[in-house]
């Protein structure tokens, strides 16, 4: 009986490592490498760059319109100088 409960102990607190680490993952990394992700890829269809300063430009870029067409955004982002 001994056994099983020591088996049941390790079980539980496995699953408990599992779920913080799971949290933790949720919560601070996903977010992240979510963002990186989009900045990646808005940086790549970067238009109308101006204003760039120590290698970074402000930028706009290309987004999915309601009808599914690609139109510029009216938002802006910071994206690597390609001329530098």
């Amino acid at each position: 009986m001994k056994e099983a409960t020591g088996e049941l102990s390790t079980t539980v607190i496995a699953v408990i490592a599992i779920g913080l680490i799971a949290t933790l993952f949720g919560t601070f990394l996903l977010p992240i490498i979510r963002t990186q992700i989009l900045s990646n890829t808005y940086c790549t269809s970067a238009v109308n760059c101006k204003d760039c300063q120590n290698g970074l430009c402000t930028c706009q870029y290309y987004e999915e319109g309601q009808n599914g067409q690609l139109v510029i955004s009216q938002n802006t982002i910071r994206c690597q100088d390609k001329n530098a």
